[in-house]
């Protein structure tokens, strides 16, 4: 599917499924309390498609796809009908107002917890976490090597390259010394620390990223199958033959050895080439030719493939996956409300908020990478989404539960004009907010 298109289709699917359960949320507790519930809209604006229940609820799907709501008798928005004042929200206790409010948050987190759980239980293939260093870079001054594979982090295991990379961006928020155990290439175990406490505060991840240099380990530049028939076989190279150099320039990896084919190539279809065999160093010569492999875009090849990177892969049983769903679940919105306070208080840049571009694109991204990766976008924008609501900001979920909290404590509702005021400002706040996220994507896709 094209990106573009992959990226709107998703992002549908994404907000479909997370805004239905969200106001699910809402609407079926609202119904416990016995409120009567008008309106059950996902997307806002003019309907596309909608029906009356049998309970007299519209339920109605509606152009504008970015959010929902569960429309509830209430006497803010005119009269009430006599017979149906047992049935008005603002008529219930406190506590049912602030049970209905929470629901739509409380919701989300319960998608969250299932789709850790499902994907646990499916399984989400993902890379070794067998590491390199940039030159130069933070990670190599601490002595981090090429081959190094990560065992744990700050105390915790760690058996995937994601989960790695997720225990280290979260680190660098905090910018403290963060202790890695690793196991080389030689088998020797040893401990290195990552002095993130020298990160620049303010920057955005990508930033810290590239400071840190830490990244996967490049597959060796080593012949994992020479083709029958094609131009490196022709020439006697043979499989487990390390690549030294093409036309005298040295190659360190196999990305390097890719990009030296086509263009030594293109200069010229004779490459000489020197090969490490059993220990002895062997001059081979190459005539390259244009072809296209298993289906590609045609190249100059010479008919040699790479080994596999090692895999790995996230699963547990279903038993376990209820207890790592929970903990995934926990660490996820401690580190979001972490995150929040951080980009408050100006320690973590605001550069790091994504808007519905960057969705859409994770999302097409993780449906591309299979089941078990939609799984976990989903949790992870579900979690976002009940963190999101439940910030005290008039016109979020968070707000009225504020409101409610409020007349818990004085006995009495906010004026209307106190309420109105909030709202107001609210407003502001949440278009600021999906304004600044709206720029990164667009300074992300376009660099400025």
């Amino acid at each position: 599917m094209n990106p573009f298109f992959g990226s709107v289709f998703w992002l549908l699917v994404t907000l479909g499924v997370l805004v239905t359960f969200h106001e699910f949320g809402h609407y079926w507790v609202a119904r416990r309390c016995g409120v009567k519930v008008l309106r059950f809209s996902v997307g806002f604006g003019k309907a596309i498609w909608k029906r009356v229940g049998r309970d007299g609820t519209e339920y109605q799907i509606a152009a504008i796809p970015l959010g929902g709501y569960v429309k509830m008798l209430d006497a803010r928005e005119g009269d009430v009908d006599p017979a149906d004042r047992g049935q008005e929200f603002t008529g219930k206790p406190v506590w049912q107002r602030i049970a209905i409010v929470a629901a739509g948050p409380g919701f989300n987190f319960i998608f969250t917890i299932a789709a850790f759980w499902l994907m646990f239980v499916v399984g989400r293939p993902d890379m070794a976490p067998i590491v390199a260093a940039a030159p130069q870079s933070m990670a190599a001054e601490a002595g981090i090597h090429t081959g190094d594979r990560i065992l744990s982090i700050d105390g915790k295991p760690m058996t995937t390259w994601s989960d790695s990379m997720d225990a280290v961006v979260n680190a660098t928020l905090g910018r403290e010394p963060l202790a890695i155990h690793v196991r080389g290439t030689d088998g020797a175990e040893r401990n290195v620390v990552l002095p993130l406490n020298q990160l620049p505060a303010g920057q955005d991840v990508g930033q810290y990223l590239d400071k840190l240099g830490l990244k996967l380990a490049p597959l060796p530049a080593v012949a994992a199958t020479v083709l029958p028939g094609k131009p490196a076989a022709a020439a006697g190279m043979k499989s487990g033959d390390r690549i030294l150099s093409v036309n005298g320039q040295s190659v360190t990896d196999y990305p390097d050895f890719q990009r030296l084919i086509p263009q030594e190539a293109a200069k010229s279809p004779t490459l000489n080439m020197m090969v490490n065999r059993d220990g002895k160093t062997l001059p081979l010569t190459v005539t390259a030719r244009v072809e296209s492999l298993e289906g590609q875009p045609t190249n100059w090849v010479i008919g040699v493939s790479s080994y596999e990177r090692e895999a790995a892969v996230l699963r547990y049983g279903p038993l376990k996956a209820i207890a790592a769903s929970l903990q995934a679940t926990w660490n996820g919105a401690t580190q979001t409300f972490n995150l929040i306070g951080k980009m408050l208080s100006g320690q973590a840049s605001t550069k790091n908020l994504s808007g519905v571009i960057g969705i859409a694109q994770v999302a097409n991204a993780s449906a591309n990478m299979g089941l078990g990766w939609f799984l976990n976008f989903l949790a992870m924008v579900s979690l976002s989404l009940a963190v999101l609501n439940l910030l005290p900001i008039p016109v979020l979920d968070g707000g009225h539960l504020l409101y409610y909290l409020i007349e818990l404590v004085k006995g009495s509702p906010l004026s209307e004009r106190a309420m109105m005021a909030g709202q107001y400002i609210g407003l502001a706040l949440l278009f600021t907010l999906m304004g600044l996220a709206f720029y990164n994507d667009i300074h992300r896709a376009l660099p400025l």
